[in-house]
């Protein structure tokens, strides 16, 4: 599939930072109506809460837990032509207390897909690369389609059902291992359980028995994103174990990337160019926990990639595989092509 030029890389993909009032609250400013909103508390402990507009605005879910899908009507009052109103909740809109949202542009609550052998639901932006796509599990090793037209290359993936944690698919970790979101393990896996040692497709991706992405008749979310040249990389480096950590190349300068060594057990991270202190003394949070803010993480953000300044073990192992996903702030070069400038 050639690749779309995307020339308003917040069209599709945008941080806001925003500060608790305690009753409704409307956020503007986002560019778009975000189809997956992600909130996180800034100055206190508090989950990762998780809403999206194919299950709606009174479901969420956890980044940080193993729980099922659960229901309020406090959390996500309405998704916005240009936002989100928020109700009054005390997990996403305590009083003066500072939040993050991450939102991505997707399309609505989606329509049927038959492209697997499983028939899903899906909510897609083709330009963007992006699907939240939902399903029944089987047990058994079965098909999904996620309407991307090009294959992900990463995935997230939750059971509604039951208690369960968050499985992830990198391609970087290749078809045989898999990831937690939720934890801090380092990859598992090394056989066809997570995803039938099947890389995805254009049209579908795999999965085989694992009860976290494939129980017998558990509903299942599916997070699908897909490399978009100039917008959006899903990828890895080798670290060096240094303070001047190596540099990574995205093609565009990132506005908001995550973060984990595949390696070794360490926490994930979460920097955004939106929060006070990114390069060299980065603001992050991390979505396998519910701490607040934490100050003094070396990640530079460049204009075509980022860096490490740091041998801290979660971002810059020396030998580790770590593993990342980027989207965009700006492009580099013309039409999406890539070049070398820092």
């Amino acid at each position: 599939m050639a690749y779309t030029t995307i020339n308003k890389p917040d069209d599709y993909f945008n941080t806001k930072l925003y500060t608790g009032t305690a009753s409704t609250n409307a956020q503007t400013g986002i560019g778009f109506q975000p189809d997956w909103v992600w909130l996180k508390a800034r100055s206190y402990f508090v989950d990762h809460l998780l809403v999206d507009s194919m299950r709606g605005t009174d479901k969420y879910l956890k980044s940080n837990g193993v729980d099922a899908e659960q229901t309020s009507g406090i959390i996500l009052q309405s998704f916005d032509s240009d936002g989100f109103t928020l109700g009054n909740s005390d997990d996403v809109n305590r009083n003066s207390e500072t939040y993050a949202s991450w939102n991505w542009k997707a399309n609505g609550s989606g329509s049927s897909n038959t492209a697997g052998s499983i028939n899903s639901t899906v909510s897609v932006n083709t330009t963007s690369g992006f699907s939240i796509v939902k399903y029944t599990g089987t047990e058994s090793l079965a098909t999904v389609g996620h309407g991307l037209g090009m294959a992900p290359k990463m995935i997230l993936i939750k059971d509604l059902s039951y208690t369960r944690d968050w499985a992830v698919y990198h391609q970087a970790m290749g078809n045989t291992y898999g990831i937690y979101l939720n934890l801090t393990n380092a990859q598992g896996g090394g056989n066809s359980d997570f995803w039938g040692s099947t890389s995805p497709t254009s049209t579908v991706f795999t999965i085989n028995t694992r009860n976290e992405n494939n129980n017998n008749g558990s509903n299942y979310i599916a997070y699908c994103f897909s490399d978009v040249q100039g917008f959006s990389k899903m990828g890895s480096y080798v670290g060096n174990g240094n303070a001047d950590g190596p540099f990574i190349y995205t093609g565009f300068k990132p506005s908001f990337v995550m973060i984990k060594n595949a390696s070794i057990s360490t926490n994930w991270v979460m920097i955004d160019n939106k929060r006070p202190g990114f390069n060299s003394n980065n603001y992050f949070l991390s979505p396998n926990l519910y701490n607040a803010e934490t100050t003094n993480y070396g990640l530079e953000i460049l204009s075509n990639g980022f860096k490490p300044l740091t041998n801290l073990s979660w971002i810059n192992e020396s030998g580790s595989n770590i593993i990342y996903m980027a989207f965009g702030q700006s492009l580099v070069g013309t039409n999406n092509i890539p070049n070398n400038a820092r």
